[in-house]
């Protein structure tokens, strides 16, 4: 007999429900992970996100993870704008061992990467993607880190601006070596020089449009933190849409959006606007979407290639951090510093991505390698992350770990960095 008043069955997962039951899941995750005292709640987020989702117990299929794209698209969007707020292009100029560090550790990273991947057998193009790629760290991970912790200080600011200036030169590193992957597959010169530039011109374009129009309205708007944040979410999903509309990059107009706008506002029109309880919706939905893609079959069918390609990584980085022994810290706040790069995720799959879509067959083994190390990294570099902010003494309620770093912290000069979002009150004590 046939009812048509019935729902279809078996029943199609909507929108809303795949929304309710991301959140959901999230948050019970994550609550888990903050009671068991040493977890920070974004690996609760990933791991619910890993059982729920494919590899596990297959609750969150493929499908429904494509459909909660536009969720994730947002999230990425808030955080990488506002790690771009977190960069002021002067400052970084005159703290030149900031600056000199962010160079060390990108170009130690890139190499380190490069040379191990060598001697499994990949070939240097990929192996020189692969580098590339690597540089790059998770202003995601680091900064919601930060906010749940509360953490406030010079080497919880020194941490965030490397973050960004790691994405900078991992996005320009990809760029410069399109070229060479268009060239590996016969492309015309045209395509191999022309779509790397345009790629980069119209991601800026794109940015210093927004952020134009952005500072624009801000100037002619009320200076009330409701109407800046409605303003700043349009800006953001706005960018996002034209982005992708003319097949530039994302992930760089984001970061180029945050940069400028915190640049070219010579006179705040622009609040440090806290996303607060809304932001934390699509950051929660982030962090479980990146759980249930995770695959252990990466990791496997990497092998040892994505352990070598994290602990070359690891070194390069931390190398290169050690620069900052000349701007006032010590090697101990170095190292500690150089842990809170570790985590990589969101640029890192971008780039994989889209040369995946464009070339499947070279992105084989550099995806199955990347994506293993992520495994890999999501898993530990937000405990990790948490351990280096609390160790350095910058976590409200956390001590310092002895006498002598409160005398070295306290020696070490503050930068003078926009305030990032507060974090939300029950996670003071995490």
């Amino acid at each position: 007999m046939n009812w048509p008043f019935l729902p279809a069955w078996p029943p199609d997962v909507n929108g809303f429900i795949l929304f309710g039951l991301l959140m959901l899941a999230g948050l019970v995750g994550g609550e888990l992970a903050h009671r068991s005292g040493f977890l920070p709640r974004i690996t609760g987020f990933i791991a619910i996100g890993f059982v729920l989702g494919p590899s596990v117990a297959g609750l969150v299929t493929p499908e429904m993870l494509d459909g909660a794209q536009v969720f994730v698209d947002v999230a990425l969007g808030l955080i990488l704008f506002q790690l771009g707020r977190l960069l002021d292009l002067s400052l970084a100029w005159r703290e030149r061992p900031l600056l000199a560090a962010a160079v060390a550790e990108a170009g130690l990273a890139f190499a380190a990467v490069f040379l191990i991947l060598m001697q499994f057998d990949i070939a240097p193009i990929q192996a020189a993607v692969a580098a590339a790629i690597g540089i790059s760290s998770s202003p995601a991970v680091v900064l919601l880190v930060v906010r749940e912790l509360g953490a406030k200080g010079p080497l919880t600011d020194r941490s965030l601006m490397l973050v960004a200036m790691n994405n900078i030169f991992s996005f320009l590193a990809y760029t410069a070596l399109l070229p060479f992957i268009h060239y590996a597959h016969n492309s015309g010169w045209e395509i191999a020089v022309l779509e790397p530039l345009y790629v980069l011109g119209v991601s800026v374009g794109i940015a210093g449009v927004f952020s134009w129009l952005l500072l624009q309205l801000a100037r002619l708007l009320p200076k009330e933190e409701t109407t800046q944040f409605a303003l700043l979410i349009g800006m953001i999903v706005g960018t996002v849409g034209v982005a992708q509309l003319a097949n530039g990059s994302m992930l760089l107009s984001l970061l180029a959006l945050g940069v400028m706008t915190r640049n070219l506002d010579r006179q705040s029109h622009v609040l440090p606007v806290d996303f607060g309880s809304g932001g934390e919706i699509f950051f929660v939905i982030l962090f479980v979407v990146a759980g249930a893609r995770l695959h252990l079959s990466d990791l496997s069918s990497a092998g040892f290639a994505a352990v070598a390609f994290v602990l070359a990584r690891f070194v390069g980085k931390s190398l290169g951090v050690m620069i900052l022994t000349r701007g006032g810290m010590n090697v101990r706040q170095s190292a500690l510093t150089g842990l809170t790069l570790l985590p990589m995720a969101g640029m890192a799959i971008g780039l994989t991505q889209m040369t995946a879509a464009r070339y499947p067959e070279f992105a084989a083994t550099l995806s199955a390698i990347v994506l293993g190390a992520i495994v890999i990294l999501e898993t530990i570099g937000p405990v990790l992350t948490e351990y280096a902010l609390k160790r350095s003494g910058e976590v409200p309620g956390v001590g310092r770990g002895g006498a002598s770093d409160d005398a070295t912290h306290d020696a070490l000069a503050p930068l003078s960095v926009p305030p990032i979002d507060p974090p939300v009150p029950e996670n003071k004590d995490a």
